[in-house]
């Protein structure tokens, strides 16, 4: 979605920072702050968002955010006009971002006086990475005991009162602060976008992140749950001075485009305004276990039992289903929508219940929301589910046929089949676990398996299909895709030669 800039300034300053036949859905710049106190023209000085397309009433379109968050961290160039801003910072160093209330005088007159809570966020950018959140924060905790992914400079920060982080959240830091007060708080993110990175031959391509600011106010029994505003901005990290480093690569390849070609970029600001979006949903996670678990050097992963008994198996964390129901009150549905990417409509369901919305036929909810957004919001609130392209069934090897095998194998006797399916001879029980894949890459099997196994993808080099006369051939895209739906392949495992990876094997 769109956001468009608007910059109410004096000509004099729109003169110095306005870029000639710049974007049609921005009409303005950042602007870098001073260091001094703040007063109201300096907030009121500041850019606004607004979002382009809307059905909400006329009178909406021109509302001003009550808070305002810049982080002072110049954006890269090599960004094009329709895209997202990208922000580049260095790994442990400390970044101020000044918390600015942006209301309007007689706007939201119950926190005059009060504090509110903010709670900050360093979450993936990319949609594929944010299903396997967990996973992948596990997996750097284990690689990265005792570290967290975000810190809040203390010492630095102004302002700020009761700041907390929570040692089983690793990326997420709160703070309670005074909007009528002069507040910056300086983060610190600990991680860098290549941690995140499948290792292939060096010089990979460092995931993006996002820095996530989610703001609420005191309700009647005292606790901060009552929403207020949310922003966020697009962020990669790098090693100690790399951010320097691609922030001058960047600017010297724009300054070798011709002038034509520099047209559909974006000038580098000094400054990253947060962009509005919705609230971050509260997500609880429970861990089987606080680390991967590796046993040896062959088989290494742990799903349970050599025998893959069910009584010992853990299963991963269940996914969390975020279906309205029938009991649900009008505060939660508001929350629901949100989370659900309708906050357009929030407002028409002010005081809808769960009951209410589930109650309402698709053409009802066409009607109300128009044929794109009435079919996506009938769709999800019926909870009905995308069959996904391809399923699969994988299934541990088991130690102790591993074990049967190698002793037939001294004793040069044929090794009995095994029947997988149901059990053995011996009654033992195997059980399988559904991999559903949509994109039909190796990428995304890897991430798969990488969940299963509750760690980082990292810690999986290669993953191969068992051939022929026992060689083992290389996955690739193509060979998914012409996978057999209801495949079953039981999981083999080897830890790799120069790294503390392991490698997949499918037989």
């Amino acid at each position: 979605m769109a956001w468009a800039l608007k910059l109410p300034l004096a000509d004099e300053v729109i003169e110095s920072g306005l870029v000639q036949d710049f974007d049609a859905s921005l009409s303005g710049i950042g602007q870098e702050l001073g260091a001094g106190a703040y007063s109201m023209s300096d907030v009121l000085a500041l850019p606004i968002f607004k979002q382009e397309e809307s059905s909400l009433p006329a009178d909406n379109e021109n509302k001003i955010l009550p808070f305002q968050y810049v982080l002072c961290a110049a954006t890269s160039p090599a960004v094009k006009l329709h895209d997202e801003t990208l922000t580049y910072l260095n790994q442990g160093q400390s970044y101020e971002i000044r918390m600015l209330d942006n209301r309007k005088l007689g706007e939201l007159p119950e926190i005059n006086g009060k504090l509110v809570k903010s709670i900050f966020r360093v979450v993936f950018h990319d949609r594929r990475l944010q299903y396997t959140e967990h996973q992948q924060l596990e997996g750097w905790r284990w690689n990265r005991p005792g570290d967290r992914i975000l810190d809040i400079d203390v010492p630095m920060s102004v302002g700020i009162i009761d700041p907390r982080a929570n040692p089983n959240q690793l990326n997420t830091v709160e703070f309670l602060w005074d909007p009528a007060k002069r507040t910056s708080v300086f983060i610190q993110v600990h991680c860098i976008s290549t941690e995140f990175t499948m290792r292939k031959h060096g010089g990979e391509k460092g995931v993006p992140f996002r820095v996530q600011i989610d703001t609420f106010k005191e309700n009647e029994n005292g606790d901060y749950t009552e929403h207020l505003h949310s922003a966020s901005c697009q962020i990669k990290v790098f090693k100690p001075k790399g951010a320097d480093r691609k922030q001058k690569t960047d600017r010297e390849k724009m300054e070798k485009r011709t002038p034509h070609e520099k047209e559909k970029y974006q000038p580098s600001y000094e400054t990253t305004i947060l962009t509005e979006c919705s609230p971050w949903p509260e997500i609880t996670y429970v861990s089987n276990s606080p680390s991967p678990g590796f046993n040896s050097s062959h088989s290494s992963f742990s799903l349970g039992e050599g025998n893959g008994s069910p009584n010992h198996q853990p299963e991963p964390p269940p996914p969390v289903t975020d279906n309205l129901l029938p009991t649900t009150t009008p505060q939660e549905a508001q929350q629901w929508l949100h989370r659900n990417r309708f906050s357009t409509f929030t407002r028409l369901f002010t005081n809808f219940s769960g009951a209410d919305l589930l109650k309402l036929t698709r053409d009802d909810v066409i009607q109300i929301c128009g044929p794109a957004d009435g079919i996506r919001l009938f769709n999800a609130l019926k909870g009905r589910m995308v069959r996904p392209r391809l399923t699969i069934y994988v299934c541990q090897e088991s130690l102790q046929l591993r074990e049967q095998q190698q002793q037939q194998q001294q004793q040069q006797q044929p090794p009995q089949q095994q029947k997988h399916e149901d059990g053995d001879s011996n009654g033992t029980f195997f059980v399988y676990h559904a991999i559903y894949l949509e994109e039909l890459t190796a990428v995304e099997l890897t991430e798969k398996i990488a969940q299963l196994f509750s760690i980082s993808p990292c810690q999986i080099s290669q993953i191969y299909k068992q051939g022929p006369t026992g060689i083992h051939v290389l996955i690739s895209d193509e060979m998914i895709q012409n996978f057999q739906e209801e495949a079953c392949f039981i999981l083999d495992t080897m830890k790799a030669e120069t790294s503390d990876s392991y490698h997949i094997i499918l037989k």
